[in-house]
C-alpha cells in the first residue's frame, strides 16, 4: 500500500492478558464472509444452517454497499470505510490521489488481525483461495494455500481441530461470487442457489466444528456471517450481518428513525470530484439545487455550509456556495473571479431559517439571454428573493461539490445536518417548487428526468453519502462528523418511517473489525481510525456474566 510518510501507532503496550475477565470463558472470533451473497438473496434464499443461526443473532439484510469486493474486504479488515483506506482494486493498492487532490496523503490503516496478535496471546488465521487478500493480511499464523471453497472449508476444519490457541480466524467462501457472475446474483438462477446451499452446508461443518472443540466449553465464540459485496460489480446489492453467540437473543439490526450527519467543525465535510463535469454550470446553463438543512445555531461569523465554489477572499470567488450568516439569514454566493467575470455577489433570504427546525432550501439558476441569467431562492417552497448574475460569467471551477466546510477557508463553522440534496439539470418554475414541496417520492416530481444527482443523506452510518438516483455518485465523509438518530424528526422531503426501537444500528462492512476488537476486549483507540460501530455493546446484559 502507499503509505504516509512514518506513519506512527502511540498505542499502549501490548497486553497478554484480558482486560477484564467479564465472562468465564476465553473469547473467541470467526468471521466468515460469503462473497458476492447480498442480503436479499440471502433472506430469500433462507439456507437452513445459516437461518437456524438467527433465533441467537444480532442480524441484517441490508448492511450498507460497498464499493467494489476488494473495498469491502478492506472496509472488513481495517474497520475504515472507501474514503479513508482508499481500496477499491483486486490487488489492494490504495487509488492514487486524483489532480485536485494529489497533495493529501494517503495513509494505512492496521488489519484487525494485527491488532489480535499485538494486544492477545492468541493464534489468528486466514484462510481464503483469494491470493491477493491473503497476501494484504499478511500478519495471520496460519495462511494456508487453498484454490477452492472445498478446500478452504477442509484447511478451516483442520486449524479449529488442531490449535487450541486459536483467537481469530477468517474464511472466505468464493462460489457464491463465481456462480453470480453466470447468470445473475439472485434466487433465479439455479447455479447461484445451489452456490449459496453448498456454502451454508460448509458454513454448518464449520459450526459444528467449533461447537466439537476439545475446550469449547470453557471458549465463548462469537461468529460473525458477512459479506465483503452484494452482487457482483454491475449488479450491487445490499449486504447482510448476523453475529451469533448461544447467548444472543434475536435482534434485527436496523435504522430507526431519521439518521442524519452533523457537521460542527472545520474538518468534517462530504465531497465529489466532478471528473465527468456533469455539475459545471458554465456560462449559460440552467439547474436547481436543493437540499433539506437543519441549523443547530446562528454562527458567529461567516459560515459556509454547502458549494463548488474556491474560497471567498475578499471580493474574489469563483463558483457557488450557500452560507449561514450571523443574522441568522441563510445567504448565497456566487462570483467568475477566475473566468474573466466580476467578483463577489450576494442575494440573502427574506426570512431566517432559525434553529432546531428543518427547511428546505432550493436555488435555481435561470439562463434567459446574454444579459439575463436569473438566481433564485426559496425556503419550504416559499419565494425569497432573485438577483441577475449574468456579470460573473462562468461559475465553472475544478473544485468539489461539498456539503460541509470548505477546506482552508477562514471562514468559520456552523452547526447543522443536510438531507435529500437533488441537483436538477434545468432551472424549475415558481409553481412548480411550490406546488411539490413536501414531495417525499422524487419519482412522482414532473422534472424526475432532470435530476444529475439525488442523495437521501440518512444511511445512520459509515463514511459515504451513497447516490439515490441511478448514476449519482457517492459522496465520500471526511474529517469529524457525528450520525444521529433524530428518531421521528424527519425533513419535508423524507418518506416518514416508523420508529421501530430506541436502538438505531444500520450495519456496515466497517463493523467487522470493530465487532471483533470488542469481543477480545480490545480497546478500540482514536488512533486507530476506525469507522465501525461495536454494537453488540448494547447487549451486555444478555451475555456478560456475573
Amino acid at each position: 500500500m502507499t503509505v504516509a510518510s512514518c506513519t506512527k501507532y502511540d498505542n499502549p503496550p501490548p497486553v497478554f492478558e484480558e482486560l477484564k475477565d467479564l465472562t468465564t470463558n476465553q473469547r473467541k472470533v470467526m468471521v466468515i464472509s460469503i462473497d458476492g451473497l447480498g442480503g436479499t438473496s440471502l433472506e430469500k434464499i433462507a439456507p437452513p444452517q445459516i437461518m437456524a443461526l438467527q433465533k441467537n443473532s444480532k442480524f441484517a439484510y441490508n448492511t450498507l454497499k460497498t464499493e467494489t469486493g476488494a473495498a469491502g474486504w478492506a472496509s472488513m479488515l481495517t474497520g475504515t470505510g472507501y474514503a479513508k483506506h482508499k481500496i477499491s482494486n483486486d490487488d489492494f493498492e490504495a487509488d492514487q490521489n486524483d489532480d485536485n487532490h494529489q497533495h493529501e496523503n494517503i495513509t494505512s490503516y492496521r488489519n484487525v488481525l494485527d491488532y489480535v496478535t499485538q494486544y492477545r496471546s492468541v493464534k489468528t488465521a486466514i484462510v481464503t483461495p483469494w491470493e491477493d487478500l491473503r497476501n494484504f493480511v499478511k500478519i495471520a499464523d496460519f495462511a494456508p494455500v487453498v484454490s477452492n471453497d472445498v478446500q478452504v472449508k477442509d484447511s478451516t476444519l483442520n486449524i479449529l481441530n488442531q490449535s487450541r490457541a486459536l483467537g481469530t480466524i477468517i474464511v472466505n467462501f468464493k462460489d457464491v461470487e463465481k456462480a453470480g457472475e453466470n447468470g445473475g446474483f439472485n434466487e433465479g438462477n439455479a447455479n447461484f442457489k445451489n452456490a449459496v446451499l453448498k456454502t451454508d452446508e460448509y458454513v454448518g461443518n464449520i459450526v459444528n466444528a467449533i461447537k466439537g472443540r476439545e475446550n469449547y466449553e470453557k471458549e465463548d465464540w462469537l461468529i460473525i456471517i458477512t459479506t465483503n459485496h452484494g452482487g457482483g460489480a454491475d449488479e450491487t446489492d445490499f449486504g447482510f450481518t448476523m453475529a451469533y453467540n448461544p447467548a444472543f437473543q434475536e435482534f434485527k439490526l436496523q435504522k430507526s428513525g431519521f439518521n442524519p450527519v452533523r457537521f460542527d467543525n472545520k474538518t468534517g465535510r462530504a465531497t465529489f470530484h466532478d471528473e465527468t463535469g456533469r455539475f459545471d454550470v458554465g456560462e449559460n446553463k440552467s439547474f436547481t439545487v436543493q437540499m433539506d438543512v437543519k441549523f443547530n445555531n446562528v454562527p458567529g461569523g461567516y459560515s459556509s455550509f454547502f458549494g463548488k465554489s474556491t474560497n471567498l477572499s475578499g471580493q474574489n470567488i469563483t463558483g457557488w456556495q450557500w452560507a449561514h450568516y450571523p443574522g441568522g439569514k441563510w445567504v448565497v454566493t456566487v462570483g467568475g473571479t477566475l473566468n474573466g467575470g466580476s467578483g463577489k455577489q450576494e442575494v440573502s433570504s427574506e426570512e431566517a431559517p432559525g434553529t432546531g427546525v428543518w427547511r428546505n432550501l432550493i436555488m435555481t439558476v435561470e439562463y434567459v439571454n446574454s444579459s439575463t441569467r436569473t438566481l433564485s431562492m426559496y425556503m419550504d417552497g416559499k419565494f425569497q428573493k432573485s438577483i441577475n448574475i449574468s456579470a460573473r460569467k462562468s461559475l465553472n471551477i475544478g473544485e468539489d461539490l461539498r456539503v460541509g466546510h470548505r477546506a482552508g477557508d477562514n471562514d468559520v463553522a456552523g452547526s447543522f445536518s443536510p438531507a435529500n440534496l437533488v441537483y436538477y439539470n434545468t432551472a424549475l418554475s415558481a409553481s412548480t417548487i411550490t406546488n411539490n414541496y413536501g414531495l417525499k417520492d422524487l419519482t412522482k416530481h414532473p422534472n424526475y428526468a432532470d435530476i444529475i444527482g439525488y442523495w437521501p443523506m440518512d444511511e445512520g452510518t459509515g463514511g459515504m453519502y451513497f447516490g439515490g438516483y441511478p448514476g449519482t455518485p457517492n459522496m465520500s465523509l471526511s474529517g469529524s462528523y457525528v450520525w444521529l438518530n433524530m428518531g421521528d424528526s424527519y425533513p419535508s422531503a423524507s418518506a416518514v418511517m416508523p420508529v421501530t426501537s430506541s436502538l438505531s444500528i444500520p450495519t456496515n462492512a466497517t463493523d467487522i473489525a470493530a465487532l471483533t476488537l470488542y469481543w477480545m476486549n480490545i480497546e478500540i483507540l482514536a488512533d486507530f481510525g476506525m469507522d465501525g460501530n461495536p454494537y453488540l455493546e448494547n447487549f451486555e446484559i444478555e451475555f456478560l456474566k456475573d
